[in-house]
Order: structure tokens, then sequence, then C-alpha cells
């Protein structure tokens, strides 16, 4: 189901990324410590009173850049960097959270973007103008909440003062918030395999696209996407439908420029969420990188299935260990993810690349093995019998007994006499007894611990 999309607006310092923590802190699932995964969000899912969306950090504007002077006078390039901000918010976000500080007041760069947001009070795309919320950050004392009435003159309707460190009045604004959204339809069901193409800038993925759809010359039709922009490409794959998914490249955030740069970079995150496998694609002339290490660490958050591949083969130069010593690398590096298969390619000559959507397909297939709960509780007896878990103040842990409660991705429930004796490493040596029998291929497997009294 599509969600709608809520920006955070505002200048630097007046709490956009605290309120974006505070928003998404509260939904957010705690994920079990996995050495070398990243989790520098740009955007994130929400909920209030049963309705889900995403929350977009947009990043304040510097008025320095022009000079001290910039916010008094307005300098030609500090105005355009606030438009284009505000801009991209308006094409992108279904509402707006445009915050202010409560501290400051009014300041002559909330004016502007208040100004740059009521003049684009029009239809954007045949889409209906998106709501803003004036949120007025900082309110930490009854003094300041009542101060909030200044920002009247901004012309943006009723402001709700707030403070994002403490959570008040955090309420009442998604109460605003939630009954402002538009009302999505339900998407039709679709049951093709959804493959993304992800990576950094400039490694080949919509070389690889191409390459794909130029070799099964079996496009049915070119579909949008569940974010604006973007348009999947549908292909039949020996008998089986696929939608091939094209990102944006996603770079460093430290690199991440603001405005439409950032936003392709949120398209890109919510197009993982999408997929059923991610086709993670390294240039092989750079090797693996820390940022590629950064987007796999993206995929498997989102608990989604993989596939490495190293475009640009054929630029290498080879002798008989090349691709044993890369994959050596590749391992290093991705050690959270050392199940996932690994394919060397070049889309540009096509070499190997028919082994691109073969191998995906054989991952989604990992993805929905279902093991009866009679074997699987066999597995988890007999690796405690061969290595039980270390006791931690006196005590060890125990598991009952265990069932698959659902796959897509492979989910296990295991009772236990105490979660909190579950160290990491017996979790991991767990999976990977599992995975002697069951390889789940370029699959992640989540096991959730849950007390049982041993009566």
């Amino acid at each position: 189901m599509n969600k709608p999309v809520v920006a955070l607006v505002g200048r630097p310092n007046v709490g956009k990324s605290t309120l974006f923590n505070r928003l998404a802190g509260e939904r957010l699932a705690i994920v079990d410590e996995v050495p070398g995964t990243t989790r520098d969000r740009l955007f994130a899912q929400t909920e209030w009173n049963g309705v889900l969306f995403d929350i977009v950090d947009t990043g304040g504007i510097d008025p320095t850049t022009g000079g001290k002077e910039a916010l008094s006078i307005g300098s030609a390039e500090f105005i355009e960097q606030i438009r284009n901000q505000a801009w991209i918010a308006i094409q992108e976000a279904d509402a707006i959270l445009f915050l202010v500080d409560a501290i400051s007041g009014v300041t002559p760069a909330d004016a502007e973007v208040a100004n740059i947001l009521r003049r684009s009070q029009t239809v954007r795309a045949g889409q209906p103008w998106p709501p803003i919320l004036l949120v007025v950050n900082k309110a930490d004392s009854e003094a300041l909440r009542q101060s909030a009435g200044q920002f009247y003159e901004l012309g943006l309707g009723d402001p709700y003062p707030i403070s994002a460190i403490h959570g008040t009045g955090t309420g009442d604004l998604l109460d605003a918030l939630v009954a402002a959204l538009p009302k999505f339809e339900e998407e039709a069901e679709d049951e093709s395999v959804k493959i993304a193409i992800v990576g950094k800038p400039n490694v080949g993925k919509s070389s690889l696209l191409n390459r794909l759809i130029g070799e099964e010359r079996a496009i049915v039709s070119p579909i949008p996407g569940t974010t604006r922009d973007a348009i999947d490409t549908r292909i039949e794959f020996n008998g089986v439908p696929i939608t091939l998914i094209d990102t944006a490249g996603i770079r460093r955030r430290g690199k991440i420029l603001p405005g439409v740069e950032k936003y392709s970079v949120m398209r890109s995150l919510r197009a993982i969420e999408r997929a059923d496998v991610a086709l993670l694609m390294i240039d092989a002339t750079s090797g693996i990188t820390i940022q590629d290490a950064h987007i796999a660490g993206f995929i498997l958050e989102a608990w989604k299935s993989t596939v490495v591949l190293v475009n640009k083969w054929d630029a290498i130069q080879k002798d008989t260990h090349t691709m044993e010593q890369y994959t050596a690398q590749i391992r290093q590096q991705l050690n959270f993810m050392d199940y996932v298969p690994v394919l060397f390619i070049s889309a540009k000559t096509g070499q190997r690349v028919n082994q691109v959507l073969p191998m995906a397909l054989r991952v989604q297939e990992e993805r929905l093995v279902h093991i009866t709960t009679s074997k699987l509780n066999q597995i988890l007896q007999r690796a405690q019998d061969e290595h039980a878990a270390t006791s931690r103040s006196g005590r060890s842990l125990r598991i009952y007994y265990g069932t698959q409660v659902r796959s897509d991705p492979p989910t296990f429930m295991l009772y236990v006499n105490d979660p909190k004796l579950a160290h990491f490493s017996y979790l991991r040596y767990l999976e990977n007894c599992l995975r002697r029998e069951y390889p789940f291929l370029g699959t992640p497997v989540r096991l959730v611990l849950k007390p049982r009294r041993q009566d």
C-alpha cells in the first residue's frame, strides 16, 4: 500500500532532526546487534492512530553561506537555496511540517520559507497541494507556548507549539497531521517478483537494467512505481513475471547535497523496502568500499534478500586468483551478510549478465522456504547438544522449542527460559546450524526469542 510522505522543512537548528528521531524512534523496532551494519537513516516509517506514513528530514539550509549579512539582506544565493529546498518538499511530500524556533521568534529566514510555501499553493502535476502544519519547536515552558502566537504573521494558519526533545505537544500535532494526510487507495495485488538494482552512483545500474531488458525483449509495459517519479519495468523471464526497479545512486550521507539528490536517495531507500530481492552493484575498478557496506546495511535492515554483483569485470586485469581475492575481500567487508551469492559481471559487454535473473529468482525461492516444526526442533536440539549456551550469572539459555512463524523473510520464534540470556554470538551459531541444512541463499534469517515458563 502507498504511504504518505511527510517532509520536515526549516532553517538549521530549529530541531528537525530531534523531531525526526522522536517520531522514528517510537515506531522503529530494535534490531539485533549486527556488526558492520549502519543505520544512518534519511527517512523512516512511523505510525499514529493506525495510520502509517514516511517522514523525511530535509536538513537545514545554512544562511551563512552568503556571509553573516545574508540572513538580513536576503542574498540571492541564500534565497535560491531555501527556495529549492521548499520547492522540492512541495513536489515530493504529501504533507509538510514547517519547523520554527519558539526561542528565536520569527526570523527573516522563516519568513522567506513561508513566503515560498504560500506563493506556491497551486496544483502540482495534477495532484492537490500538500497541507502545511506550522510547528513551533522548543516551546519548553508555558511562556514560550504562549509566545507561539507571534508566528501567525507567517500566514500559515494555527501554530502548533511543541517540544521535540521532551515530546510535549507532539500528540496534538500528530492528530492534526494524520487528519490532513491524503487517503491512498489500496493497490491491486502484484504477484511479480520485485528486484531492485541498488548501489553507489555510476556503478552501472542503468546499464544493467538496459542489458536485462534488451536480452529478454519481453517488456510488458512500463508501470508507475509507488513513488512519484520512479518507473518500474515489467518483464517476464522463463514464465515468471518480474518487476525491475532502477534506483538513483546512494551516496554517503555527508556527500548528499540538499535538494533533488537527497530526495533521489530517499526514493532509492524506499525502493529497497518494497523489493523482494536487491541486486547490490559494486564497481570492480574501485573495489568494495565503506559506502557499499553502508548500502548493504540498509538492505539488511529492511530484511531483504541480496545478490552482490561486481560490475565492470571486463576492465580488470585478471589472473587465476583475481576472482578469489575479490570474493575474499567482499566477504570480509560484508561479514554480516556472508550468506549472499557473488556474481562477477560486465553490464557493458554482457559477461555473465545471463546469470543475474536466474540467481535472483533462486534467492527469492530460498526466501519462501518453510521448515516444518519437527525438523526445526531437531536442528535446535542437535545444536544445543553440540554446543550449549554459555552461562551468565549462573544461568544458561534454554530453548524449549521453536517454530517458523512466517516466510518472506524466514522468521523463527524460539521459546526460551529467558531471552536476556541469549548472546549475539550464540544466536549467530544457531543461525549457522539452520543454514547448514537450509542455506537460505542470499536471504536474512530472523530469530525471535520469546520467554516461556518451564511448566
